[in-house]
């Protein structure tokens, strides 16, 4: 058992491309944080990686909120950060969410987001993330930490197969105060290289469908069909 008061939980599917790189990105943090990789299936060689990269890696149903919650309840650290494994946190990361979280009123947060790559996907995605903060939205590749006992509180994330980081997001604000850190974690643009258009356009859709109070269980068929 670890005495760090950091959890940090990776949900992977098929990340044997980004998890090694994830796990370098942790270790000069390794005294300070616990790491739990919670695989959901893969059929690559993610799990064969994060064990030869001496990550503690669980197993769990696919889906990101079971995988996360399932992390979580193994964990023992008193603030949770989801980390995606495409997603690199800021240098000063931990430091930051010590300072924010010794405000009793702050309930978690999460960071900007730059997306990697000098494509023009890439530079128009960082231009645009802030918009979607105004909006009232927050997704998981920001890097989103919260207190152990207002997750708990809150039931963890559902298991929705859509959104479920705007969803607990939204009963965080109601919890308490969500903050928005001064600080940038950079994730990959890899899911709208070469599609950006259409990736961008039917994420779009899909968010202000889910604005419209469709269901994440329709949601995410319409996702798979429109894939």
């Amino acid at each position: 058992m670890t005495t760090a008061p950091l959890s940090i939980i990776i949900p992977t599917l098929n990340e044997a491309a980004t998890i090694r790189a994830a796990a370098d990105a942790l270790a000069h943090w390794q005294s300070q944080i616990e790491v739990i990789v919670v695989d959901g299936g893969s059929t690559d060689d993610t799990v064969a990686i994060a064990r030869a990269c001496g990550l503690n890696i669980i197993s769990a149903p696919r889906g990101r909120g079971p995988q996360m919650n399932t992390g979580a309840q193994a964990s023992h650290g008193a603030t949770l950060l989801f980390l995606h494994a495409d997603t690199r946190l800021p240098h000063k990361a931990l430091t930051l969410i010590e300072a924010a979280l010794s405000d009793p009123t702050v309930c978690g947060g999460n960071f900007s987001l730059r997306f990697d790559g000098g494509t023009r996907a890439a530079r128009l995605l960082t231009r645009l993330y802030p918009c979607l903060r105004l909006g009232g939205m927050c997704y998981g590749d920001s890097a989103l930490f919260v207190r152990r006992a207002v997750f708990e509180r809150l039931g963890g994330y559902r298991d929705i197969p859509l959104f479920e980081d705007v969803d607990l997001f939204k009963r965080l604000k109601r919890a308490g105060r969500f903050v928005h850190l001064p600080a940038c974690a950079t994730t990959s643009s890899r899911r709208f290289e070469g599609r950006f258009i259409r990736t961008f356009a039917l994420w779009s859709c899909l968010q202000v469908l889910y604005w419209l109070g469709v269901a994440p269980q329709r949601l995410a068929q319409l996702y798979r069909v429109a894939r």
